[in-house]
């Protein structure tokens, strides 16, 4: 398969590593100086392009790929609840075809099937308040993280009790604290913290007077969303339209 890349950085760097160990070809790499290479005939060669960039990029990215007929596979956050709906109507006549991801990482895709588990058993004890943490590297410019955001409209989905997110505390890179602890009964509060490089931890915490229930998600390093993103890619140049994690995992499943 001929893969381009759009973003190399640490990720880029991780996932054309995994992309050739697997016996793919990196076509092309574009970065923030040269993105006249979205008219070039290496990247209009590529099967699937894999966009990891920042908020501001991202959409202007893919548009950009879609233009030049390429596919993409986009992990990407802090944009998409903007332009979600512009985007499934893009890929909906399978002209357009987009993988978005807040998290490609196989072990996210199944902590969040738990995720979603625990809420649903979780609606019938209303003596549990829910919260959740999401820790990620100093890098990282959108908090709450997308992941983040994806596993609380799980609980939103599951849980009665709670009927929209809310931004929590921030604890940032050089310890100032910003943000509140005080929601809404109906609000699921998401506190940041922003650290050293960790690669990323989610934690979702059941409480009450009497005991903690708790569930964690820690990511050792990038590899696991590296190998799911070119799984992704894999998965995506075989397929037209929308497509999520959901798509990839049952296929995986079968």
């Amino acid at each position: 398969m001929k893969i381009a890349l759009i973003g190399y950085g640490k990720m880029g760097h991780e996932i054309e590593r995994i992309a050739l160990q697997r016996g793919h070809d990196i076509v092309c790499k574009i970065d923030i100086d040269n993105l006249a290479d979205f008219d070039s005939d290496e990247f209009k060669s590529a099967d699937v392009a894999i966009e990891f960039t920042a908020p501001m990029q991202a959409y202007n990215n893919i548009k950009k790929a879609f233009a030049a007929g390429v596919k993409v596979v986009s992990g990407s956050t802090g944009w998409m609840a903007d332009h979600a709906e512009e985007m499934k109507e893009l890929c909906s006549d399978g002209s357009n075809t987009l993988f978005w991801s807040s998290n490609f990482s196989l072990g996210v895709a199944l902590f969040s099937k738990v995720n979603k588990f625990l809420a649903n058993i979780m609606n019938g004890y209303d003596m549990y308040d829910v919260t959740m943490s999401e820790t990620h590297h100093i890098h990282k410019l959108d908090a709450p993280s997308g992941t983040a955001i994806t596993l609380a409209e799980g609980i939103i989905e599951n849980l009665d009790r709670k009927n929209s997110w809310t931004k929590g505390t921030l604890l940032a890179a050089d310890k100032s604290l910003t943000g509140s602890l005080q929601c809404n009964a109906d609000e699921l509060r998401i506190d940041s913290i922003r650290e050293g490089e960790v690669p990323g931890i989610h934690e979702i915490s059941y409480q009450s007077d009497a005991d903690t229930i708790t569930i964690v998600h820690n990511a050792k390093n990038r590899s696991g969303l590296a190998l799911g993103a070119v799984m992704a890619a894999e998965y995506t140049a075989q397929h037209r339209g929308f497509l999520t994690m959901d798509d990839l995992m049952d296929s995986l499943s079968k």
